[in-house]
């Protein structure tokens, strides 16, 4: 697959990746990206203007906590309106992923 399209795939369900993994746990940007990159080799830098993006939706908000190994973290958690929009921006991706794999099966 080229690059470009790749990365525009990527890109497009970046934020749902997100709100599915903090609706399994609250969680810090950097194990974010660490998941991100290794489920989907998503590059480190993009996950930090996505969560503050999320945060100014308000769709998560954040938490200090404290660390023995440096300065307290930052947590993610998702709020009520980023629960529900992780529940519809679910539904829309199966419905949308099933309408794809249809119109792929039904090309082979």
């Amino acid at each position: 697959m080229p690059e470009a399209i790749e990365t525009q795939l990527k890109k497009g369900v970046l934020a749902l990746c997100v709100l599915a993994l903090l609706s399994k746990a609250d969680s810090y940007a950097y194990e974010i990206a660490s998941q991100l990159a290794k489920d989907i080799d998503m590059g480190e830098g993009t996950i930090y203007p996505l969560m503050r993006r999320l945060q100014s939706d308000g769709l998560v908000e954040t938490y200090l906590v404290e660390s023995t190994s440096g300065p307290p973290r930052k947590y993610y958690r998702l709020t009520t309106a980023g629960r529900e929009s992780f529940a519809a921006q679910k539904s829309e991706w199966e419905a949308f992923a099933k309408a794809v794999n249809d119109i792929l099966g039904a090309a082979a």
